[in-house]
């Protein structure tokens, strides 16, 4: 059962890296500290897909440590309200909720996220899949739950003491948010997470 699992994990891994970088045509949209935003249309979808791409202060165990901190994600997750863990199967492999901060006189949004981190240590590579999966957890009131939620991080150390991200996110946050407006600001959230993301990783 267990090998079943780890061969459905890779195929799933794999056909969401397919996805996200051969099938979309990124179009560099930020590029500040080191940190660079890409944007591309999403045929799927009205919202685009992101893709960042930056080397941080750190290492392996330092990202996951963040990563798994479920109640501090508000410290650098851009809008993060709150978080907190729903179950955990292992030490990488989680079911967590999160709240989205929306300016009034929207709703917030929220989402129940399953977090997989596969490390390989031959390769030195950690690959971290985060899709929503909110059938665990009832709708709130006054929240909109988030319809689609697909993060995936591809992670490297060149040094001892650096690690390379190549992180792609696609999104359909639900309700009647347009998606230009959306869209607009797409670059904003990702480039503002990874910097404070950076900063907590220098601090640990």
């Amino acid at each position: 059962m267990k090998l079943l699992a780890k061969i459905f994990w890779a195929i799933l891994f794999c056909s969401v890296v397919a996805t996200g970088f051969c099938q979309n045509k990124w179009k560099l949209s930020k590029d500040k500290d080191g940190i660079k935003v890409f944007q591309a249309e999403n045929p799927k979808s009205k919202f685009k897909s992101i893709r960042v791409e930056c080397t941080l202060p750190g290492t392996f165990d330092k990202l996951i440590a963040a990563v798994t901190d479920i109640e501090h994600l508000k410290d650098w997750v851009y809008n993060t309200k709150s978080s907190y863990l729903i179950k955990k199967i292992s030490a990488y492999d989680l079911y967590y909720y999160t709240e989205i901060s929306i300016p009034w006189p929207m709703s917030n949004r929220d989402v129940v996220v399953h977090l997989k981190i596969a490390r390989d240590s031959s390769q030195n590579v950690v690959k971290i899949l985060a899709t929503n999966e909110n059938r665990v957890s009832p709708e709130k009131d006054g929240k909109v739950r988030v319809v689609y939620y697909l993060t995936n991080w591809y992670v490297t150390m060149p040094t001892t003491k650096t690690i390379s991200i190549i992180y792609t996110f696609e999104a359909d946050p639900g309700g009647n948010l347009p998606a230009w407006l959306v869209n607009s600001f797409a670059d904003k959230g990702p480039y503002e997470s990874f910097k404070k993301l950076s900063d907590i990783l220098k601090k640990n």
